[in-house]
């Protein structure tokens, strides 16, 4: 049996153990807003499903303890500022393989760069994987998933079904 002082004590021990699990990288978010969206190629529009992390600790945690990730489905970043070239993405914390491309204003793919998992324990171990290009917007997918659908350069991303469902 707990004691009222016990349990104060109690409670107050597990609050920063609650706290650092939910800081843990190694935990995966909780699932982000979901987005109907589009690439569209020369060879026609490929659909997917992605989520989107607006937020800066959205962004930050991004994919971190994902096992794995939907066929169709990825990871849309959104900035509100441009981004410079040599900002980039790094894989600590995860597990899945990926694919990245880097996206203009208006849904440009810019870049692409195939992303390795990094599972060490110390983030300075991690490689970063800038984007080369400016970019506002970036999208992550399964590590194959662009050149297997013909996805290049200077193709681009649609979001939302009104912008996929007419081409």
């Amino acid at each position: 049996m707990i004691r009222n002082g016990s349990a104060s004590r109690l409670a107050l021990l597990l609050v920063p153990l609650v706290s650092a699990c939910s800081a843990d990288p190694s935990v995966p978010q909780d699932r982000l807003p979901l987005s109907e969206a589009c690439f569209i190629t020369a060879n026609g529009v490929v659909p997917v499903t992605v989520e989107v992390a607006e937020e800066f600790g959205q962004r930050q945690k991004g994919l971190m303890g994902r096992k794995s990730l939907a066929e169709n489905n990825g990871m849309l970043f959104v900035y509100d500022q441009p981004q410079n070239p040599e900002h980039g993405f790094w894989m600590y914390k995860t597990l899945i393989p990926l694919d990245i491309a880097y996206l203009s204003p208006d849904g440009e793919v810019g870049n692409i760069r195939t992303m390795a998992p990094c599972s060490s324990g110390n983030a300075g171990n991690c490689p970063s994987y800038p984007a080369g290009v400016a970019f506002t917007s970036a999208v992550e997918m399964n590590r194959g998933f662009f050149s297997a659908h013909g996805i290049s350069v200077g193709d681009r991303l649609a979001i939302g079904d009104e912008n996929c469902s007419a081409r």
